[in-house]
């Protein structure tokens, strides 16, 4: 991992801030390598039932171990150009946003990773894993033809064959094949230069390359083979010479073939097709102060921890879903964000937390993080990085190994300011530990990193003592970075932090440069304090995260199911046959517009009524999906209400346990259920009449007063009337007439809401039983301390 390094010159950012923008090519490879530069669009589409044997490195332009394994993939793909089309090399960048799923379809879980499939691969679960411990170009080369023997049924169709040949295949060859050399390479079973060569010619015409083996005693004594590997030239016309090189080797070998009279290059040229090129961006250069901090890198290095790295393992268990449970808590206990983030990452602890069993598949987690569930926090990460503090000259400098050691740096700063909060000294380190290790995508740094806290990490003893050893084991690895690959020559990996940002913390003792720790804690405790942290390049809070997060926090979403039902037996029938008629749940934002409506088109045609109903019905049904029925927002005086109603919340005794608040979305109250049923078949049975020219009977109106006292009820057959002789229509009739009655029905209900106080169904039963176990309790009580006192007068000594 690299360290977020700033250019000690001044004019430099001044330099860099003037520049209008700054080009960046994507991934570490180019299109004038000798590769196939694939893209999530093109991997599947290229690789799979290709008549090639394909060997694809899955990288990351961020990680320090691909960086330094570039020159050495590019050098192979350069060696072995002529295998193609036998065998073909590409790349796949799985840092790029848009690859990202690509990847994880091809369970890639680090970098780089080297994944060979077969030609005719039907699936991603086809690609073998290749390990390459030298990353030598030899032994990369050799793991190729290793691979490539694997195929038994499907061998690729270009590619010659690769095992020994035979005596009886020997003498007939000429008479079998039209060429006119034959060129046997006399090895040992382990020597791979027969193989080399034979791959290496097989583009070239009119000559064929075979392998011999030591073991092959008939051809070995007929051409007086000693040593090996030697190379014998068969000619067609039965003569044949020793092949004169001057080391037996695979390149003199193959030079020496390409001169043979006769011998050509095939027609075969590897094209490149436009879907080969790396798509560049152009990307402005963001201006950063060295001595702030900033947000957005922050931020980034949270989406890319929790949405990338996490989401390459499509199922999390043991360790691992332990270190993803300790990271999260970490991040809710001390991350400074800004408020609608930290809710977030509370509600994704929270969340984990409560998940029971020992796995998670990643797509439950990936609802939550996206919010692709009713009632959980917004996915209010961006869904992409945004570098500032920690941007490179090049997309593969810096990055998000820079932000996530900043990440890391805070919160142990974060620690030590909340002594309270914290469980000991390695909580932060002990976290960052597991993330590495169980995690970060760069295997090698992964290895690096646990091989430092495995040697001094258990002696760190209080929480300055972890913010001070994660500062100088950055700096050790920004020692060991140093003038490689993987530093930015605009950034260089000095040790932080820099004279012009702390001179207290630099000492010279006997002409030697020491840190002076107290001053370092100092500095770190400042430029980690969440005053010190910017919110340049972030992405504005909308109102719309702002709604979502209250309601995510505070239980949205309670009634979901209760309304549900209820249009689930009602909705669906009055919508199909009436078309213009709104939902209740549609808010005050229906009701305006139908007020609106028939003020200015009350005595439309039917048509044109029936129109408008549809219209009017779409529009509510996009208000619904923008604005989930139940929602709560917040009143002036810090209380809650449901949107669409004037009314306040009922309260409930469920919604008193914080536990049992899931219990609320079960509650249907029965009573409502019932009279709006009845009263919304009586509306329909109300409409056909109007329609057919009939006066509404009182037949027709009893389901309209059930439950309402005589004295009290509502006369609808009145009202219908009334209405109707305004000229009203149908569709107009029943919302005025709704309206009309539930303003009645809210003036007589006040009473009932006092006497009743909101309890449901669910609330009274729990009262009983709760009665009921607590008079067992007294029960059992009385009889204990009936038995207790008759033991104690029974065992009491006499004189």
């Amino acid at each position: 991992m690299g360290r977020r390094r700033y250019p000690p010159p001044a004019f430099l950012l001044l330099l860099l801030a003037a520049g209008p923008a700054w080009a960046q090519p994507g991934g570490l490879y180019s299109p004038a390598d000798p590769l196939v530069l694939l893209q999530v669009d093109t991997l599947e589409r290229r690789v799979l039932n290709s008549p090639s044997a394909w060997l694809v490195e899955f990288y990351a332009t961020w990680c320090g171990h691909c960086i330094h394994f570039a020159s050495t993939w590019r050098a192979l793909a350069a060696d072995v150009q002529e295998w193609s089309p036998a065998v073909t090399l590409g790349t796949l960048d799985c840092a790029e946003m848009a690859n990202q799923k690509a990847c994880r379809t091809f369970g890639i879980t680090g970098f780089p990773t080297l994944k060979f499939f077969k030609a005719f691969s039907k699936s991603p679960a086809d690609g073998v894993k290749i390990f390459h411990p030298g990353n030598s170009v030899e032994s990369l080369r050799q793991s190729i033809i290793t691979s490539l023997e694997t195929h038994k049924e499907t061998w690729p169709p270009a590619c010659p064959p690769l095992e020994p040949a035979s005596g009886e295949e020997i003498r007939g060859f000429f008479q079998a094949n039209n060429v006119t050399y034959l060129a046997l390479i006399f090895e040992k079973n382990d020597s791979f230069v027969g193989r080399e060569v034979t791959l290496d010619m097989l583009r070239y015409e009119n000559v064929a390359v075979r392998r011999v083996l030591s073991s092959e005693e008939e051809l070995v004594k007929k051409y007086s083979v000693t040593t090996f590997p030697s190379g014998v030239l068969l000619i067609i016309n039965g003569t044949f010479s020793r092949i004169p090189v001057k080391v037996e080797a695979r390149s003199f070998y193959t030079y020496f073939l390409r001169q043979l009279p006769g011998v050509t290059q095939g027609s075969y040229t590897p094209t490149k097709a436009p879907d080969m090129q790396i798509k560049t961006t152009l990307t402005p250069w963001r201006p950063a102060n060295p001595s702030k901090v900033y947000m957005a890198d922050l931020e980034s290095a949270l989406h890319y921890a929790l949405r990338v790295e996490v989401a390459r393992f499509s199922v999390l268990t043991g360790e691992r879903l332990r270190a993803l449970k300790g990271f999260v808590a970490v991040l809710a206990k001390y991350f400074p964000g800004r408020p609608f983030v930290q809710n977030f990452l509370r509600s994704v602890n929270r969340w984990l937390r409560n998940v029971r069993g020992s796995r998670i598949p990643y797509r439950a987690l990936e609802l939550v993080l996206t919010n692709r569930k009713e009632g959980q926090a917004p996915a209010v990460l961006s869904n992409n990085v945004t570098w500032v503090g920690c941007q490179g000259s090049k997309p593969h400098f810096r990055g998000y190994p820079c932000s996530l050691w900043t990440l890391f740096h805070l919160l142990t700063v974060q620690a030590t300011k909340h002594r309270k909060l914290s469980t000991g000294p390695l909580e932060v380190l002990g976290v960052m530990r597991s993330y590495i290790q169980w995690f970060f995508g760069c295997r090698e740094c992964a290895e690096h990193f646990e091989a430092m806290a495995a040697e001094s990490l258990d002696q760190v003893s209080s929480v300055d003592e972890a913010a001070l050893w994660l500062w100088s084991r950055h700096n050790r690895v920004n020692a060991r970075l140093a003038g490689t690959e993987t530093e930015d020559p605009k950034f260089p990996k000095l040790q932080w932090p820099p004279l012009d940002l702390c001179l207290p913390c630099h000492s010279m003792v006997n002409g030697r440069h020491v840190w002076d720790e107290a001053a370092v804690l100092r500095f770190l405790k400042i430029h980690f304090s969440p005053a010190n942290i910017f919110l340049d390049y972030t992405e504005p809070e909308t109102a719309q995260q702002v709604r979502r997060s209250r309601e995510a926090e505070e239980g949205a979403g309670e009634r979901v199911k209760s309304e549900g039902i209820e249009r689930g037996e009602n909705g669906r029938e009055e919508e199909e046959e009436e078309g213009g008629e709104e939902e209740e749940e549609g808010g005050e934002e229906g009701e305006e517009e139908r007020g609106k409506g028939r003020g200015e088109n009350g005595r439309e045609g039917e048509a044109e009524e029936e129109e408008k109903g549809r219209r009017e019905e779409e529009e509510g049904e996009e208000r619904r999906i923008e604005k989930p029925v139940g929602a709560r927002v917040e009143t002036e005086t810090g209380g809650s209400e449901r949107r669409g109603s004037s009314e306040p919340r009922k309260p409930s005794i469920v919604r008193m346990s914080a536990k049992t608040q899931v219990l609320e979305e079960d509650i249907v109250d029965l009573d409502s259920f019932s009279e709006l049923h009845y009263k919304s078949k009586a509306l329909k049975a109300a409409a056909v009449a109007a329609n057919k020219g009939q006066r509404l009977s009182k037949r027709d109106t009893i389901p309209l007063l059930m439950g309402d006292d005589s004295h009290q009820a509502f006369d609808y057959a009145a009202a219908w009337e009334r209405l109707r002789r305004r000229g009203l229509g149908s569709k107009q009739l029943i919302g005025a007439l709704e309206e009309e009655g539930g303003r009645d029905t809210r003036r007589r209900n006040n009473w009932f809401h006092v006497l009743g106080v909101g309890f449901s169904h669910l609330d009274i039963s729990l009262c009983i039983v709760l009665y009921f176990l607590s008079s067992l309790c007294l029960l059992a009580m009385y009889t204990f301390f009936r038995m207790r006192h008759r033991k104690g007068r029974l065992g009491f000594p006499t004189a």
